[in-house]
């Protein structure tokens, strides 16, 4: 395995991922994440800046605290008031393979971002795992 290799050959760009910006709906939120079939989608900023990932459960613990159900009043609310701070934190361009081999130990996808900030993409688990299993050899099981 090449552990100096960049991880940016993994890595799934922009305009191929799906993603929310902040000042979206919940509506426009839960439409999109139920389009893609996603449970979890990245959140950014008008000029391209990771804001954070929102998943099905801020939603749903959403609906449970505010009590409103229905998807018109979901229109009042910005995905801003849902999104975890903190929560599936993007890595830079830098990041070696070994640490992001950590880091889709517990998420399924993880953001990529450039030294400003601003949003390239992800780098999905299923990727990062395809890549340690051809590393290995034709003869793995």
């Amino acid at each position: 395995m090449d552990k100096g290799k960049n991880i940016l050959f993994l890595l799934t760009p922009k305009a191929m991922v799906a993603f929310l910006y902040d000042h979206c709906s919940l509506r426009q939120g839960l439409e999109k994440m139920r389009f893609h079939g996603y449970t979890a989608i990245p959140v950014i900023s008008k000029d391209g800046t990771y804001i954070g990932t929102v998943s099905e459960g801020n939603f749903l613990w959403h609906l449970v605290d505010s009590g409103v159900y229905t998807m018109k009043l979901q229109e009042e609310y910005s995905i801003l008031d849902i999104i975890r701070s903190g929560w599936n934190p993007a890595i830079k361009i830098d990041t070696t393979m070994d640490e992001l081999l950590l880091r889709v130990m517990d998420q399924n996808f993880v953001p990529v971002v450039d030294d400003r900030e601003k949003f390239m993409g992800i780098i999905t688990r299923k990727d990062v795992i395809k890549y340690y299993h051809s590393a290995l050899g034709p003869n793995t099981p």
